[in-house]
């Protein structure tokens, strides 16, 4: 996304969509994106309705769940999705969780478990709060993770330090019938998907969104 596409001094910010892709036969062309507010990005953030910005065609291939996560690739099929995130890496995560693609099911009800690991300085720095109530009515178990509870307004009553710790005190239930998507900083991702693969999760099926 860039404020103008004839600004070649213009900085362009790279963005993950958060928004679920629009169902066939559904109307509605509008796409969201989960935008940090800095002190160099005031053109977007602080834009009025209807400003004009210059987007370029989707980049990425997105996270391969038809491929590696549905049918028997692995020969287990894939009945747990853990899914894990810090910051803004949640957009994507949100839209996986939103468009259906993960067949996520309550207990009794079909579908795969999953449990979504959330990271964040603070409560206040958590976006998306307002989902979780919606996302566990449709079966996900949603785990937030603050590394600084100190610096919380209130008092904060659930889990504390890094989503990969968080990983490495629950384990992974059934390892070969487990499948991940991950999105969120280098170090983050590095050390699930180490903690993944060594309980015994399938690499291939450790998913990124780039």
């Amino acid at each position: 996304v860039k404020q103008n596409i004839d600004d070649p001094e213009g900085k362009a910010l790279f963005l993950a969509i958060a928004s679920a892709p629009v169902k066939e036969g559904e109307g509605g062309s509008s796409i969201e994106f989960l935008v940090k507010k800095t002190d160099s990005n005031a053109w977007i953030t602080d834009a009025a309705d209807g400003t004009a910005v210059a987007i370029s065609q989707v980049l990425g291939g997105g996270f391969p769940i038809a491929e590696e996560v549905d049918g028997f690739k692995y020969d287990f099929p894939c009945q747990n999705a853990l899914l894990f995130a810090n910051g803004s890496g949640i957009a994507p995560i949100r839209a996986a969780i939103e468009s259906g693609l993960l067949n996520i099911g309550k207990p009794g009800d079909g579908g795969r478990t999953a449990r979504l690991y959330f990271g964040c300085s603070t409560p206040a720095d958590m976006p998306y709060i307002s989902k979780f109530k919606e996302w566990e009515a449709i079966g996900v178990e949603v785990v937030p993770v603050i590394s600084q509870p100190e610096n919380s307004q209130g008092e904060w009553t659930g889990r504390t330090g890094y989503v990969q710790s968080c990983l490495e005190e629950d384990g992974v239930a059934i390892p070969r019938n487990t499948g991940a998507l991950l999105c969120g900083v280098k170090g983050m991702a590095e050390s699930v998907t180490d903690v993944l693969t060594k309980a015994g999760v399938f690499e291939g099926r450790v998913l990124t969104n780039f």
